[in-house]
């Protein structure tokens, strides 16, 4: 019998097999190229947790680096209390979705070539058009930033995309979290550079990104009250 190439149900029957063949071959390519794409974050994750104490690795030679210098992991809660799990493996888009006293926070110990040990917390939070996040570097004291690492998923080009860029993550070291015992963080000072050396603020202010305002407040908020707080208690307990 000859099949009406025009009839209707020829074109139904043609496309639900076009459509079921595309998505068995999608599902195939996506389950093949998992093991990579897991990887891939994995090794970008390691890539910027060591940044953020200065040390810049590639993609070959990233695990290597983080296994001699990354010297220990650990997740504490707001308590400031070490907890068990892996710091590592630990999803903070989850974590921000629970209540503040059930959250698990990790923690990444480093030790330096020179000998000098410090702390890295990973850092979360929401900028204009979707979540921010990084990582901040704390020297010995659990008080003075080392170095800090930011990024994001979708900000304006030009605008807050540029929190990943090193003109505006570097006036960030030497910057402490901690006004003798309270804790203050850091301030985003809106106004073009050097608004905060013009606010009085060269302790724990930094200055905004131009056009990028609302960015800006979202890593603020990042930093004060919607992440880095639920820290206070881990820092103050080791802080000398």
């Amino acid at each position: 019998m000859k099949i009406d190439t025009n009839s209707n149900i020829y074109t139904f029957i043609y496309a639900s097999v076009m459509v079921i063949l595309v998505a068995a071959l999608l599902a195939f390519t996506a389950i093949k190229l998992q093991p990579l794409q897991e990887k891939n974050i994995r090794v970008e994750k390691m890539q910027n947790i060591l940044q953020s104490v200065g040390i810049e690795t590639t993609v070959d030679d990233a695990e290597a680096q983080f296994k001699k210098y990354i010297t220990k992991q650990v997740l504490v809660n707001t308590k400031g209390e070490e907890v068990k799990g892996n710091a590592f493996s630990t999803n903070l888009k989850a974590q921000t979705r629970l209540k503040k006293e059930d959250r698990v926070l990790p923690v990444f110990y480093a030790k330096m070539d020179d000998g000098k040990k410090m702390a890295i917390i990973p850092l979360r939070g929401t900028g204009l058009w979707g979540p921010i996040w990084g990582y901040l570097a704390l020297e010995n004291d659990f008080n003075t930033i080392y170095g800090a690492v930011f990024d994001h998923k979708g900000e304006t080009p030009g605008l807050g995309a540029d929190i990943n860029k090193d003109w505006f993550e570097k006036p960030f070291k030497g910057k402490t979290l901690f006004e003798g015992d309270k804790f203050v963080s850091i301030t985003i000072y809106k106004g073009g550079k050097g608004a905060a050396k013009l606010a009085g603020d060269t302790k724990h202010g930094c200055d905004a990104i131009s056009g990028g305002t609302i960015t800006s407040k979202g890593l603020q908020r990042m930093l004060k009250e919607e992440w880095l707080d639920n820290y206070e208690a881990f820092l103050k307990k080791n802080k000398k």
